[in-house]
């Protein structure tokens, strides 16, 4: 078992390696690089030069994610008691699948708009499925189930869960703004259109297209200005959110050293990435930057997400009276 554990692992940590590289390939605008697929210009293996390098490198660490995660699945029928762990497996399999459906679609239909989108938020979610079922595997795990639980505070729960769906909406808000074309709709910071509350009048639209203008950027709507200050508005939202987080978190995590540490690297990686979004903003997306900025974003997920299952009950029952406390 232990070797399915570091497995689990193993597919976890690939899958946000295999983020980073789609992020790049985003960033430098590689997305079409290789114009047919499932091959690369007829190839499996193309000179990899220019953007070609950046995309076919995102193909073969997909293929290789694809492949850990049918390793996985094949380990956890042998291995795997569990029939939600097992049924846990097939859905990663046919979500990993299911992406590189939609990345071959993003390709071979020329990146629409609604597929790249859907391609994002898959990959954000198979992340958080490899995290379950990693932890469902651990020793962590199995030390909770056969031994005590300890304190738990229902107030707790209820905000770690809270903040996990908060930040899942703002990866969403992300990769429509990164999809849409919306990253430098408001090419400042901290003020935006030159305002500190944006009135969204002809003149901050124009005055964001002038600049734009002379940067050799094609103008912005006002749909995409709107769409990047939600995601601006969200990035607040979830430091405040994480404040009240913290505010239980300390408390709690003091009974739980697992838990105090999880928080704090949480703490970090939210102070990272909205760093990383105002240097987005500041270096005219940066690839490197912005790529940073899209794999940090999966990374506070994928906390918030080990957060959660390391604080909530093992049982769904337990979980679903948790939940129901005040």
């Amino acid at each position: 078992m232990e070797g399915l554990r570091r497995f689990s692992k193993l597919t976890c940590f690939s899958t946000l390696f295999l983020i980073f590289v789609g992020g790049m390939v985003t960033s430098t605008g590689s997305g079409l690089a290789v114009p047919d697929w499932p091959l690369s210009y007829g190839m499996l293996f193309p000179p990899m030069v220019g953007g070609i390098f950046y995309e076919h490198s995102h193909r073969m660490a997909a293929a290789t994610v694809g492949l850990l995660t049918v390793g996985l699945v094949v380990g956890l029928g042998i291995r795997e008691k569990r029939r939600w762990v097992r049924l846990l497996g097939i859905w990663a399999l046919a979500a990993v699948v299911a992406q590189g459906l939609l990345g071959g679609l993003t390709v071979l239909f020329l990146l629409p708009k609604p597929i790249s989108i859907s391609h994002g938020i898959l990959a954000q979610t198979f992340f958080v499925l490899t995290i379950i079922i990693a932890y469902s595997l651990s020793a962590e795990r199995e030390i909770r189930e056969f031994g005590e639980e300890g304190r738990r505070d229902p107030r707790f729960i209820k905000m770690a869960l809270l903040f996990t769906i908060i930040v899942y909406v703002q990866l969403i808000l992300g990769a429509i703004m990164r999809h849409t074309g919306s990253g430098l709709a408001i090419p400042d910071f901290p003020k935006m259109g030159g305002y500190w509350i944006p009135p969204f009048h002809e003149g901050m639209l124009s005055r964001i297209n002038d600049w734009r203008f002379g940067h050799n950027l094609d103008p912005v709507r006002m749909g995409q200005v709107v769409t990047h200050f939600i995601h601006r508005v969200g990035a607040l939202g979830i430091a405040v959110v994480l404040c009240f987080l913290n505010t239980f978190g300390f408390k709690y995590g003091i009974f739980n050293k697992k838990i105090f540490k999880t928080l704090l690297l949480l703490d970090s990686l939210v102070i990272v990435q909205l760093a990383l979004g105002a240097l987005t903003v500041l270096t005219y997306k940066s690839s490197l930057i912005t790529s940073f900025h899209v794999v940090t974003g999966a990374a506070v997920l994928g906390v918030c997400v080990l957060l959660f299952l390391r604080t909530a009950p093992l049982s769904m029952n337990s979980l679903k009276q948790e939940l129901r406390l005040r």
